[in-house]
């Protein structure tokens, strides 16, 4: 049985690169993740808000739940 959103990390604060794009994040129990290491615990199930798609390059990413606010969007996030 999975855990509940409430029970389940979620993103904090994030790094970008030079062009902008994630490329670590940080967790509300304080774990900082490299993307791909990220990227496995989102689709473990284990980080709450968040999902990986598979993009029209054929890669996968991941990207904030669609609920209507962007404030809480991954790229509106704190950097750390």
């Amino acid at each position: 049985m999975s855990p509940s959103s409430e029970e389940r990390e979620h993103f904090v604060a994030v790094q970008k690169n030079g062009d902008g794009d994630l490329t670590a994040f940080k967790t509300s129990s304080g774990r900082t993740l490299d993307y791909d290491t990220a990227l496995n615990e989102v689709q473990a199930g284990n980080i709450a808000g968040v999902n990986a798609f598979k993009g029209r390059d054929g890669e996968t990413y991941i990207r904030g739940d669609a609920d209507g606010d962007p404030t809480n969007n991954l790229d509106q996030l704190p950097l750390f």
